[in-house]
């Protein structure tokens, strides 16, 4: 305020635009961030999750061929 003025502030003071609509677009794009990571940070929980559900059908199949492979020798061995 002036001075010997009354009243608001406001009246005097001026309003910066450009620099109010650079700061809203800037807490935007840091929620867009946070939501982005968030949103990383559950698809790379899925992935997770899925590859060891992929090496457990691996190490399954894994270990069903070796049985195979043994009771196939130990049928050969009694003959």
């Amino acid at each position: 305020m002036r001075p010997g003025e009354t009243g608001s502030r406001f009246l005097y003071d001026s309003f910066d635009a450009a620099t109010a609509r650079i700061e809203a677009n800037e807490r935007v794009h840091d929620e867009r961030w946070n939501g982005l990571e968030y949103r990383l940070v559950q698809i790379e929980g899925s992935l997770d999750r899925l590859e060891r559900r992929i090496w457990l059908g691996v190490y399954g199949v894994a270990a069903f061929l070796l049985t195979q492979g043994a009771e196939a020798l130990v049928n050969a061995a009694m003959r």
